[in-house]
């Protein structure tokens, strides 16, 4: 029962942060939160905590569901940037650091399921 309850609330994290995500990198680029750590940077963070919370939120989905869609919403990122009314610049390189950061995130997660499965077996 507190198995659900945990999960649901891993679930919900997941995807408000995922939201938060897509609305801070659509906001025109003077509105938009900047966290003064680069722009390479800040994708790469945000990938590493959205697969990372992904992952506990979808432990029973294979890793490359999760790799697919987060590097998918990576793509939709850039493609909503490429529309001049936001005022941003799309780049195929912040979608390589995305997939490059949900590839050492899955990687992490991986491995450390593998060392301590028994917290993560949910």
């Amino acid at each position: 029962m507190a198995v659900d309850f945990y999960r649901r609330i891993r679930v919900r994290l997941f995807w408000g942060l995922t939201a938060f995500a897509y609305v801070a990198a659509i906001m025109p680029g003077e509105d938009a939160p900047d966290f003064r750590a680069g722009d390479k940077t800040n994708h790469i963070i945000a990938f590493l905590v959205l697969t990372l919370v992904g992952r506990t939120a979808y432990r029973r989905k294979p890793a490359w569901l999760l790799a697919s869609g987060l590097s998918l919403f990576g793509i939709v990122i850039e493609l909503t940037q490429a529309i001049p009314v936001f005022q941003r610049d799309a780049s195929v390189w912040d979608w390589l650091a995305d997939s490059s950061a949900i590839l050492v995130a899955l990687g992490i997660a991986i491995l450390t399921e593998k060392r301590f499965p028994r917290p993560f077996a949910t």
